[in-house]
């Protein structure tokens, strides 16, 4: 059976010679193949942020109990600790959603139709 998003293809065997693709160079193609036709990567890493954050989030209650329940801290970890997770959390959400904006900017300017020809009826 075949869904809306694929082209059934038969690939011939190779006529001579054998494929000058190295590993790395099929890794690049893959990459940009997944970066030109989807802002998925974008949603992960802003997906990503979020889960940090609720991460750090966490660290910082615990330093906090930590500074002020057991005392068994350094002088200024505890600020310091707050200050730059929750500085990079923040940064994290930041870029994320500023690289899904520029994404939808992206595939919008490639101006590609929002519709698959399914079958040429002549």
């Amino acid at each position: 059976m075949r869904d809306n998003f694929s082209i059934e293809y038969v690939a011939q065997e190779r006529f001579s010679g054998s494929p000058k693709y190295t590993f790395p160079k099929l890794i690049n193609f893959a990459i940009d193949g997944v970066m030109s036709f989807s802002t998925k990567p974008l949603r992960i890493a802003t997906m990503t942020g979020f889960f940090v954050s609720i991460l750090t989030f966490c660290y910082i209650i615990y330093a906090l109990i930590v500074y002020f329940f057991l005392k068994k801290t350094i002088p200024g970890w505890t600020s310091i600790l707050i200050s730059v997770l929750f500085i990079g959390g923040i940064q994290l959400i930041a870029l994320g959603i500023i690289g899904e904006y520029i994404g939808k900017l992206y595939i919008e300017n490639k101006r590609r139709q929002n519709y698959i020809i399914h079958e040429i009826v002549e």
